[in-house]
């Protein structure tokens, strides 16, 4: 009976797939092959390539900005955490992230890779600060937003 289960959800995440356009069929399936830090290998590889990043939390991070210049009248009490480059002591920065976001070592990992990224968002003051103490402490550029 568990295969059942195992089989029907297996089915379901199947069904669930889009469509992939032919032109990209093989490129899809190769993608398939690959675990996922050869993945992640391969975003850093076309990023830096192509001089673009896709992290996704910066453009809502830009859309934000508006509306936190409204507010700089008044004093801030949350924070996001915005690492802008890693910095030449990466071990040392993905373990800080792992202290200050409770993620674990891959997602660390690629959270660090993906620099700039934001690390942590609507943080106290208390939090940002000691979050960048320890950052900047590991090598890493922070900004706090």
């Amino acid at each position: 009976m568990a295969e059942e289960v195992k089989t029907d959800a297996a089915e379901a995440a199947v069904e669930e797939k889009k469509e992939v356009p032919e032109k990209f069929t093989k490129l899809v399936a190769e993608l398939d092959k690959m675990s996922v830090l050869d993945l992640s290998e391969f975003v850093k590889t076309l990023e830096d390539h192509y001089g673009v990043s896709a992290a996704a939390p910066m453009a809502v991070a830009g859309a934000a900005a508006p509306a936190e210049a409204a507010e700089a009248a008044e004093e801030k009490s949350s924070f996001n955490i915005f690492l802008a480059a890693t910095g030449e002591k990466k071990i040392d920065v993905i373990k800080a992230v792992r202290e200050i976001t409770g993620l674990g070592l891959a997602e660390s990992k690629a959270v660090a890779d993906g620099a700039p990224v934001m690390v942590k968002e609507n943080a106290t003051k208390d939090e940002a600060d000691d979050a960048k103490t320890k950052l900047e402490a590991a090598g890493a550029t922070v900004e706090l937003q």
